[in-house]
């Protein structure tokens, strides 16, 4: 059996592979829970350019939220992520993290960086990314519209339930509330 280096080798290689295979996971997750919850007027967006700081955006029963995804493998010690400030001028955008099994990518965990749908994105604070590789004198330089989220920061969430709650609040309040006209 292969070790595990041809697969970390892969995450970076194949990072856009990789990117889309969970991307897909995640909105296979959400919308089979919405749609278990018997929400079948969902929308699923995505960004055709990547300077707004959102992957996706999800609507579900007057909900709007623009998403950012972010991926760690299990054993990875990524400590924090660099996340577009202008994300914060999104209504109830939020971050979501994916970590997942190296081999397999299946998603064995989800966090949470967002607020009640609604509410504005809570700060991501002051911490300005940095490129990272160095430029011809060995300086990593600012990368001014990049802001540095801790891991610390996303909250475990137990399960897709508990996700989907987030995003768009708890079942009883979305079975109650009026539909997404297209």
């Amino acid at each position: 059996m292969p070790t595990d280096d041809l697969w970390v080798t892969a995450l970076s290689t194949w990072s856009s592979t990789r990117e889309k295979i969970l991307e897909h996971r995640f909105i296979a997750d959400v919308t089979a829970e919405l749609w278990a919850r018997g929400i079948f007027d969902f929308a699923v967006s995505h960004s055709e350019v990547d300077n707004s700081g959102y992957d996706l955006i999800l609507e579900a029963r007057g909900v709007t939220r623009h998403v950012q995804l972010k991926a760690m493998h299990l054993r990875s010690s990524t400590a924090e992520f660099p996340v577009q400030a202008r994300l914060e001028e999104k209504p109830s955008a939020c971050v979501v993290l994916m970590i997942h099994d190296l081999r397999t990518l299946a998603i064995a965990e989800y966090r949470w960086f967002g607020a009640a749908p609604g509410a504005p994105l809570p700060s991501l604070g002051n911490s300005i990314g940095r490129q990272s590789k160095p430029n011809m004198q060995g300086i990593r330089t600012e990368r001014p519209a990049i802001r540095r989220l801790a891991k610390r920061r996303l909250e475990p969430v137990t399960g897709v339930p508990m996700l989907v709650d987030r995003l768009f609040g708890g079942a009883e309040q979305m079975l109650g509330s009026a539909p997404v006209t297209p």
